[in-house]
């Protein structure tokens, strides 16, 4: 049955794509994001580094391809294997989202990337700060919307589990920390 689910959530995923406006931001098959503009509609926050961000400010929205992820996962059992891979091909994913915001049309008024994601483990050594959702009513509609890509994704996890214990947050990086970020990737990469 998870494996049928997952043959036709890939079926249906390119009219997802078409309706959500989303695009992937450089070659797709390297790529693990897809990625929108967005106006950002929460409440103000400061990042690390000083960048102040306000409603309406322009952000870029990346969401995780998570069908070819479910696909990709389908005979794999280790849930730390599983968070090793998901960790390596946004490290490598990176450097396309920069790429895709220096060569974008309105790129001096991006200030930063931002997603939602209940996968927070090993976030912040990629470069993002955690935000909590503060809205009750959209963190609630978003853990809804994550329960089918969560039962999918482990055999072990009930709905109710995921209702109780698993919670959504925003992931934030600036566009200035996305490039040194990738510049030390880059560096430490191109040594080795």
């Amino acid at each position: 049955m998870r494996d049928f689910l997952i043959s036709i959530w890939f079926i249906i995923d390119p009219l997802y794509l078409k309706c959500t406006r989303l695009t992937f931001p450089s070659c797709k098959e390297r790529n693990i994001f897809r990625v929108r503009l967005t106006k950002y509609k929460g409440r103000n926050i400061i990042l690390s580094d000083g960048t102040l961000i306000n409603k309406n400010d322009t952000l870029v929205k990346i969401h995780l391809h998570n069908v070819r992820l479910l696909k990709e996962f389908r005979n794999i059992n280790s849930e730390i294997r599983k968070a090793k891979m998901i960790y390596r091909y946004v490290q490598m994913s990176l450097p396309g989202i920069e790429n895709y915001i220096q060569n974008h049309t309105h790129s001096k008024k991006i200030k930063g990337i931002v997603g939602i994601t209940m996968l927070i483990k090993g976030s912040e050594r990629l470069g993002f700060e955690i935000i909590d959702i503060s809205h009750p009513i959209y963190k609630w509609f978003k853990r809804f919307a994550f329960l089918p890509i969560e039962i999918l994704s482990s055999k072990k996890t009930s709905a109710w589990d995921v209702l109780k214990h698993h919670n959504p947050s925003y992931l934030f990086m600036s566009t200035n920390k996305l490039s040194k970020y990738v510049q030390a990737w880059s560096e430490k990469n191109s040594l080795l």
